[in-house]
């Protein structure tokens, strides 16, 4: 794609950025195929060439964001699938990342929607509040549809998506060491993360026995929290980058005292964020190179038990698992093979669904801020899934299981839920009551059972 900058605007780093990756792209159009909201809504628009042209327009032309240019670029989910699929390498996230930032710093939005916004931003990265947020959200519930209307539909979405029971704050989303069992093979720490730890503790609490069963040591290092995405993705650049030196700094501490083998993500929505911190603060001396360390050391939690090798299976299973590769799993960090293989070796009958591509419509907040795509986009993941005959769901995005599960009966499960109960753990609380689960639940193996 041809460019037309000029030499004072290519000498900011981020316009020079914006330039290379405008120029990369080849307008092919591939990239529509698989572009969920272009699969849905049809409107050139609303796919990433499309969106390529208006932030290339707004940029050049060192525009005030449009109406226009501002719709579709909220309508991007930000899933990454073009990328996937781009012959030319365009970095679409990062273009697409600059675009909000700019849409953030330089349009006003209605006061109804910067007002909600300024609220997620606030209220999502601290768990204690969204864990009040939450409470109240429960009360609120059955008047969800008295709601329609305000934040234009977003507040009914809000309620909708509230869970019907929150769990309780788990002791182990606090600073603290988990040693390995047995001889220690690793030494790593585990991003408690903020939304997660309110809505889904027990998942934290599964990654830490899986770990430390096969010989790896966990740190909740002190000061890490939030990664930055949800704020991130909201153009809003200064909280992001608060999050992001942060845990920079935490993780750094570690590094350079007890060591770390790794640093373990177990929502791929935060951990293609994490992995990003090398980019994200690379403009800034006093963390760059931290930055970038730590980015290198970044694992997924399945990345991380592929490389430790065979999992000790103590238990019969068999069950047929439908897999949910999340968007910022097989997209944004380009991992597809481990986390089914890990089911397979524990023994699931693994089944994909069909579009797997495509994404379930969670993408951070995107299912507050759009709940009508949204929503199309749940109903058609939830139904291929259901498709696959399967007797539960597994994926490793905890966004992705909020959604999914508003759109089917199935129970829907972290990966790291089931590989921990297949290795000896507790059965995962939404497989509770399921008779495929509880009538092995206490089971051998096939080689327990001989010996």
């Amino acid at each position: 794609m041809q460019t037309s900058f000029t030499l004072a605007q290519l000498a900011d780093p981020e316009v020079a950025e914006a330039n290379d990756i405008l120029r990369a792209c080849v307008h092919c159009g591939f990239c529509t195929a698989t572009c969920p909201t272009y699969v849905l809504l049809g409107d050139e628009l609303d796919s990433p060439r499309g969106r390529i042209y208006l932030i290339k327009d707004m940029l050049e032309n060192d525009r005030t964001p449009s109406v226009r240019t501002v719709t579709h670029i909220d309508r991007c989910l930000s899933c990454l699938s073009c990328m996937t699929t781009c012959p030319s390498g365009v970095h679409y996230m990062h273009l697409v990342d600059q675009a909000r930032a700019r849409i953030e710093e330089r349009y006003e939005r209605p006061a109804a929607d910067r007002l909600l916004r300024a609220l997620l931003a606030w209220l999502l990265p601290r768990p204690g509040a969204f864990r009040l947020a939450l409470l109240a959200a429960w009360f609120a519930r059955p008047f969800a549809g008295l709601a329609g209307g305000l934040f234009g539909g977003r507040l009914k979405a809000m309620l909708t998506l509230a869970p019907a029971r929150l769990p309780s704050p788990s002791p182990v989303d606090r600073p603290q060491v988990f040693p390995a069992e047995g001889p220690r093979r690793m030494r790593v720490a585990l991003l408690a993360g903020c939304a997660q730890q309110v809505l889904a503790p027990e998942i934290n609490e599964a990654t830490i026995r899986l770990l430390t069963r096969h010989g790896v040591e966990v740190v909740i290092a002190r000061g890490a929290g939030c990664c930055g995405a949800l704020t991130h993705h909201m153009g809003r650049e200064a909280p992001a980058l608060a999050s992001a030196r942060a845990n920079v700094d935490a993780w750094s501490r570690e590094l350079e005292g007890e060591g770390l083998d790794a640093v373990v993500i177990n929502a791929s929505g935060c951990g293609t964020t994490v992995k990003d911190y090398g980019h994200m603060l690379r403009l800034e001396p006093a963390h760059a190179d931290k930055a970038v360390r730590i980015s290198a050391l970044t694992r997924d939690v399945t990345e991380l038990l592929d490389e430790l090798g065979a999992l000790q299976v103590r238990r019969q299973t068999g069950q047929a698992i439908a897999y949910h590769s999340a968007c910022s799993m097989q997209h944004g960090q380009q991992i597809r093979r481990q986390p089914k293989a890990l089911l397979q070796a524990a023994g699931f009958a693994v089944r994909e669904p069909l579009e797997g591509h495509l994404c379930c419509g969670s993408a951070g907040v995107y299912n507050l801020l759009q709940p009508a795509i949204a929503g199309r986009l749940r109903d058609r993941k939830a139904g291929n899934l259901e498709r696959t005959g399967a007797l539960a769901i597994a994926t490793g995005n905890i966004g992705c299981m909020t959604q999914i599960a508003g759109g089917t009966g199935l129970p829907v499960v972290h990966t790291v839920g089931l590989l921990d109960w297949a290795t000896g753990g507790p059965l995962p609380k939404a497989l509770e009551g399921e008779p495929a689960f509880a009538a092995t639940a206490g089971g051998e193996t096939p080689a327990q059972a001989a010996q």
